[in-house]
Formats: structure tokens, C-alpha cells, sequence
């Protein structure tokens, strides 16, 4: 069974693209997919990065919650809507908050990876 996990990056529970997460959702549901779904405009976490990588910020339990359901998962699938050539303010805040080095990614001599 594949371990599938949607992610929401719209604010607002009521958009098209929650129709479309929700679709999503049930349609992989249906097919005998595990899913679990993560809308991130309902998680409460600072989206502010206010230290850089300079000083580590404590991650709020619901984004520690969203990290375990991302390395649980075999397939993601993301969805938001594109505004001003770029994703919502709390998608990208929860992309800085959580994807850290030593967290998401490592580095190396030769990079990150």
C-alpha cells in the first residue's frame, strides 16, 4: 500500500485548491492508498524564519507533526495556488521553518544532499 501525503499550501479552507486536495485525498483513498493530508493554513506555527540560520527557532508541535508525516511518506503530493510568481506567505514561511539543514537535508564536502 502506498504511503501518499497531500499538502495544502492555500490559506483559506474554503478554495478551489482544498476542493482539489479533498479529491485528491479520496480518489487515493479509494484506490487502497494511505493518505494523510496536511493543510498548512490550519497548522499554528510562527511562518517568520526570524533568525536565519544565525539562531535555531524551536519547531511548534505542528510543525513537528508535519516533518514526521513527510518522512512517513512514500509520494506527496503538493497543492496551492501560484500568486505574484510565487507560493502563499505561509506556505513559504512553513518551507523556512521547517526544511533545515540537519532536519530535512544534510551537507557534506560535496554539497547537500
Amino acid at each position: 500500500m502506498k504511503k501518499i501525503l497531500v499538502i495544502n499550501g492555500h490559506p483559506d479552507q474554503e478554495s478551489f485548491n482544498t476542493a482539489i486536495a479533498r479529491t485528491y485525498v479520496d480518489s487515493a483513498k479509494a484506490t487502497g492508498a494511505e493518505v494523510r493530508y496536511i493543510a498548512i493554513g490550519e497548522l499554528d506555527f510562527n511562518p517568520n524564519l526570524q533568525f536565519g540560520y544565525r539562531k535555531r527557532m524551536e519547531l511548534e508541535p505542528d510543525l513537528l507533526k508535519a516533518l514526521e508525516d513527510i518522512h512517513w511518506s512514500e509520494h506527496q503530493v503538493w497543492i496551492h495556488p501560484m500568486w505574484w510568481l510565487g507560493m502563499p506567505a505561509v506556505m513559504k514561511g512553513f518551507f523556512d521553518r521547517a526544511f533545515l539543514p540537519g532536519i530535512t537535508f544534510t551537507r557534506n564536502k560535496n554539497g547537500i544532499r
